[in-house]
């Protein structure tokens, strides 16, 4: 389910069924770096929400968290701990960040939501139908690392 009003109010009367928020992380850069940031985003974007559309009335897709890239890394991570908090508090059982920033990786034991790693691929001279293709190949893979983890906790 989406960050809109119609499906919050969905999962709300359904909130049993609705047990995992996945929560797209996103480094914005500017300068230099201000395209390969919103690269990363346009590839993370396209990629949590062809997920959602998989796992409609079992995950809710969460806005981005969105941080500055040369932020001090302990007040990003404490920031995104109180989000992790307050999503655990609503009863979700599971939470998944996706990400193209590597260094969320180093930050995997501090968090209790799982941390999912991508590289970014560049998107921006592909089709339309490139794009799906990619995006479809990646979304599989993540699937199975969700059904393994519900599985697990039957």
């Amino acid at each position: 389910m989406k960050w809109i009003p119609q499906e919050v109010e969905t999962y709300l009367n359904a909130k049993e069924y609705v047990d995992t928020a996945v929560v797209p992380l996103y480094s914005v850069s500017v300068g230099g770096e201000m395209k390969q940031s919103a690269s990363a985003a346009e590839f993370i974007t396209l990629l949590t929400t062809h997920l959602e559309r998989q796992f409609t009335g079992r995950i809710v897709l969460f806005p981005p968290f969105t941080y500055l890239k040369n932020q001090n890394e302990e007040k990003v991570l404490s920031d995104l701990l109180n989000w992790e908090s307050a999503i655990l508090q609503s009863e979700f059982k599971h939470v998944y960040y996706i990400t193209s920033e590597i260094e969320w990786r180093a930050m995997t034991e501090k968090l209790k939501g799982a941390i999912i790693w991508l590289p970014a691929i560049p998107l921006e001279q592909m089709s339309d139908s490139q794009k799906l293709t990619i995006i479809d190949s990646q979304v599989k893979q993540i699937l199975t690392l969700f059904t393994q983890k519900w599985h697990d906790n039957m």
